[in-house]
């Protein structure tokens, strides 16, 4: 009796340690997660290869412990605890959103500075183009600020509808768009009046870097001629509208993204000379408008006398040459507060910086811009997966070319060509477009894998 006492007591510690090693593998799964989940990856990562396929069987004649309940047990237990919210702001380039909102600041005080005297003389509100100035501002904001939270992968997967979505918004212009100056660009839905062309590089960004993204060792013959076939369409109707100086931006940030996605040499080569023929047949072949020749005749010939051709020129001219050193201040400047300076809120608004802030405000302008291009460039730079590294160049060469072609046409080293300014120039469909730019580098920022 004595020795079955005992030699019970010794079956049941044997069948207790058999237990605790049968359930052993649930242990080391966890322990195992546990460690996973401390390198940030989400615990179905870990709980789903060894709970799918041949290894994770689950029901009738299936191993209990690989069963659904323990997926749901791990999967709870391990879910990532950390504040996602605080990991993004950690990563927020914060540079390039405050020089930004700076230069958008400078933009709304510039406008109002140009146009105040304007308004007073015909008798209506001096805070007119203020107003609707800080309004696109703020709705650029929101859209940049949501661009930036979404994961720009999502962009990849919703391109041939942003593209599809812009061909159709382009062909509308025509059918429904309205008429200034000689050009067709707008469509009026509701109060809500917008310029597809503005969001037409951005589009084309998001398109090009989706296509060139599927071939990250580089694209061969076939693959450059498709891309430069789907770029045409959207880049021919703008010139058609006409927009010259947006098919030109669309057509340079096009270049750079192939360039960056990896061409051959001699198909660069022929990607060249072929602009170059295209810009030559545009202007022999009677294309371009009577004020568009006007603007390129203006440029080869700025000594001319022709008041036609090159008054808009010379007076931008006139008007950053007044400026001097320190600049007339706000308010006062005769060539754009009176609109000798024709345009002067939206292509020339950089002759309104040079007459009122002078040399210093023009260099400190200039030298924002260059911070925002930086640092969008150094996301480019330094990131990894083929799309957003396409995304962030398409962005940047469409901030840097636009500011540089703006600048450039009112100081007279450029050609006039009807780019806006970024951020400073007026107009709500440029500014959203340009900070929907700046939010898509923002979440390549944000969302890249490290």
């Amino acid at each position: 009796m004595a020795d079955e006492a005992v030699a019970q007591p010794r079956r049941q510690q044997g069948h207790d340690h058999h237990q605790r090693h049968r359930h052993r593998p649930e242990q080391d799964l966890l322990h195992v997660a546990r460690r996973r989940v401390a390198h940030t990856r989400p615990a179905q990562e870990v709980v789903h290869p060894a709970l799918d396929g041949d290894g994770g069987r689950s029901g009738t004649g299936g191993h209990d412990r690989y069963s659904v309940p323990l997926e749901r047990l791990v999967s709870n237990l391990l879910a990532p605890r950390r504040p996602q919210g605080r990991l993004l702001a950690l990563r927020l380039d914060y540079g390039l959103v405050v020089t930004t909102l700076v230069v958008a600041v400078i933009g709304v005080v510039i406008v109002y500075s140009a146009t105040r005297s304007s308004l007073l003389l015909h008798g209506e509100s001096p805070h007119y183009f203020l107003n609707r100035q800080a309004g696109y501002v703020f709705a650029g904001v929101v859209v940049m600020v949501v661009l930036a939270a979404w994961d720009y992968r999502w962009l990849q997967h919703a391109s041939w509808l942003l593209y599809a979505g812009l061909i159709l918004a382009l062909l509308s212009v025509f059918v429904i768009g309205s008429t200034a100056q000689g050009a067709t660009r707008w469509i009026q839905v509701g109060p809500v009046q917008f310029q597809p062309s503005a969001f037409g590089t951005v589009v084309l960004v998001v398109g090009a870097a989706a296509f060139c993204a599927r071939k990250p060792e580089g694209l061969e013959r076939g693959d450059l001629f498709k891309a430069l076939g789907l770029a045409a369409i959207p880049i021919l109707l703008v010139i058609k509208q006409p927009d010259l100086g947006s098919g030109i931006v669309m057509a340079i940030v096009l270049l750079v993204m192939l360039i960056v996605a990896g061409i051959p040499n001699r198909y660069l080569v022929l990607l060249v000379l072929s602009a170059v023929a295209g810009i030559v047949a545009i202007i022999r072949l009677g294309i371009l408008k009577p004020y568009q020749e006007a603007r390129i005749t203006s440029f080869l010939h700025q000594g001319s006398n022709s008041q036609t051709t090159t008054y808009n020129l010379h007076q931008s001219i006139a008007a950053i040459g007044s400026g001097g050193f320190w600049g007339k201040g706000l308010f006062h400047g005769p060539q754009t507060n009176l609109s000798y300076v024709p345009s002067q809120r939206t292509d020339f608004i950089f002759s309104a910086v040079g007459e009122q802030l002078g040399f210093v405000g023009a260099a400190t302008v200039l030298l924002l811009l260059g911070i925002v291009a930086w640092r969008m460039l150094r996301v480019a730079q330094t990131t990894r997966d083929p799309f957003g590294r396409l995304l962030a160049t398409g962005s940047f060469t469409l901030i840097a070319f636009s500011a540089f072609e703006n600048a450039g046409m009112a100081m007279g080293i450029m050609p006039v060509a009807g780019i806006p300014l970024p951020f400073l120039s007026y107009g709500g469909s440029a500014t959203v477009a340009f900070f929907a730019a700046v939010g898509i580098v923002l979440s390549v920022e944000l969302h890249r894998q490290r």
